[in-house]
């Protein structure tokens, strides 16, 4: 394809579906490096005298680099990617010519960051002719086209890759064969099930709410979480813990958090653009164990921060303490990455589990987010309070922030305030709420919220 329109269209569901199916059956999604696939980089770079070269797997949302040589990229979006071009052309894609397009959007913009002149990319296809990822080679220098010789020699090097894809899914599907009849019997019998979810999100039913944080001492809100929510066209507005396990189950947790990420920036992008003065907001999405695991994370998140034109700081990334502790040295490459961008860390529900202490001063963390079961027994008693000033005073000692969830009383939020909580959330102050309900409360005079000891006899 010679000089391609940077069009991308919208893939049919039902060959997405068929195509995500061959992709699960190969395995190949975030497994361990395999010098197969560096040798096939390098040989198209060198053969090519390329500058870089990549290859890359695509899921629903993402694109998981297996192997680069030149310059290295773990991870990106899949929206408005060069994958989602020789997807639409079901063929190879040669574009050169394009650095001052006004065209670019989205991840593209990486082929500036890059100084990119000329790319070729070619389809990686299952053995059923399905695409899984792109074979690509990135050159600063611009040059008018490929020969057919040449073009012919990328797509061998593509059927390499193919070739190794072949042999793994026969490898996994002969080790999994053993276990099919019994993995039958056990599927889920109620609803949702895997197939519901994947529809959920090839049909956009997800959606975001908001609770707001804020400024104990003024009311102002000063961030917001982000919390998904499945709207079912029969069903009604789902919560969370009736589909969240079974997508951690069934793996598709990673593309349903990467659209809540996409969706974040996306909203922050909106409310900047309604009102400058929201550039100081800073919205907090909850990172899942899987996502986190993911060495790739700070590539994704950087070129959505790309994409969305939003700074570093709006966004904040919550991640439990069942999220870090499994894998210590892979948490603290991918925290250590996340704060070299410059996003807020999290720890959410801290002091439920039982190493927060023993590694919290480890972990780069901004803000440590007191767990809404003790907020919720404060008032019970002496110790329930001190766990609460303890934790305080130990975000203190570390220079963190402190937000308390879970506030739905007059008295805890007297309480906190008087322990010298800075932050906090909870029904008190407002319910998670529809993006379109937070922009009303955005557009109240300084963004503060009413008092609510003034109506105490109604709120408390």
């Amino acid at each position: 394809m010679q000089q391609a329109e940077l069009d991308i269209g919208t893939p049919d569901r039902e060959q997405e579906a068929a195509r995500l199916a061959a992709l699960v059956a190969t395995g190949i999604m975030d497994s361990p490096p395999e010098s197969s696939y560096d040798a096939i980089t390098r040989l198209a770079a060198e053969y090519f005298q390329a500058d870089s070269a990549a290859l890359g797997f695509v899921d629903e949302s993402r694109i998981w680099i297996k192997s680069s040589w030149g310059q290295h990229v773990r991870e990106l979006p899949r929206k408005n990617s060069i994958f989602e071009l020789v997807l639409a052309e079901d063929g190879p894609v040669v574009v050169s010519g394009f650095s001052d397009s006004p065209q670019l959007d989205g991840p593209l913009l990486i082929l500036k960051v890059l100084e990119v002149a000329f790319f070729a990319a070619v389809p990686v296809r299952s053995f059923g002719g399905k695409i899984l990822g792109d074979l690509i080679i990135f050159s600063r220098e611009p040059r008018q086209s490929l020969a057919q010789d040449e073009l012919r020699m990328l797509e061998s090097l593509a059927d390499m890759v193919a070739s190794q894809l072949e042999l793994r899914r026969l490898r996994k599907s002969i080790t999994k064969n053993g276990q099919r009849k019994s993995r039958a019997t056990k599927l889920r019998a109620s609803w949702p099930t895997g197939t519901d979810l994947h529809q959920a999100l090839v049909e956009r039913q997800f959606v975001l709410f908001y609770q707001p944080e804020v400024e104990l001492s003024t009311r102002r809100i000063i961030g917001l979480e982000a919390l998904i929510r499945w709207a079912h066209p029969e069903r009604g507005l789902i919560p969370p813990m009736d589909f969240i396990p079974l997508a951690e189950e069934s793996g598709l947790i990673l593309p349903i958090g990467d659209w809540g990420l996409a969706e974040a920036c996306k909203q922050i992008q909106m409310w900047c653009n309604e009102d400058s003065r929201h550039g100081s907001l800073r919205i907090c999405v909850n990172l899942s164990a899987r996502q986190f695991s993911r060495e790739g994370l700070a590539d994704h998140v950087e070129a959505l921060l790309l994409e969305s034109g939003i700074s570093s700081r709006q966004l904040g990334l919550e991640m439990t303490e069942s999220s870090l502790i499994p894998n210590i040295g892979t948490a603290m490459e991918v925290l250590g990455t996340l704060r070299r961008l410059g996003v807020s860390l999290l720890m959410d529900d801290f002091g439920t589990g039982y190493s927060s202490l023993n590694y919290l001063h480890s972990f780069p963390f901004d803000v440590l987010k007191i767990d809404r079961s003790f907020v919720s027994r404060m008032t019970e008693g002496n110790q329930p309070l001190q766990i609460v000033r303890t934790i305080i005073e130990l975000a203190r000692v570390l220079g963190m922030d402190v937000v308390a969830e879970g506030i739905e009383t007059c008295e805890q939020y007297r309480l906190l305030r008087q322990l010298g909580c800075r932050f906090g959330q909870g029904f008190l102050f407002s319910r998670p709420l529809s993006a379109e309900a937070i922009t009303q409360l955005l557009r109240l005079p300084g963004r503060v919220l009413p008092d609510p000891e003034e109506c105490e006899a109604v709120l408390c």
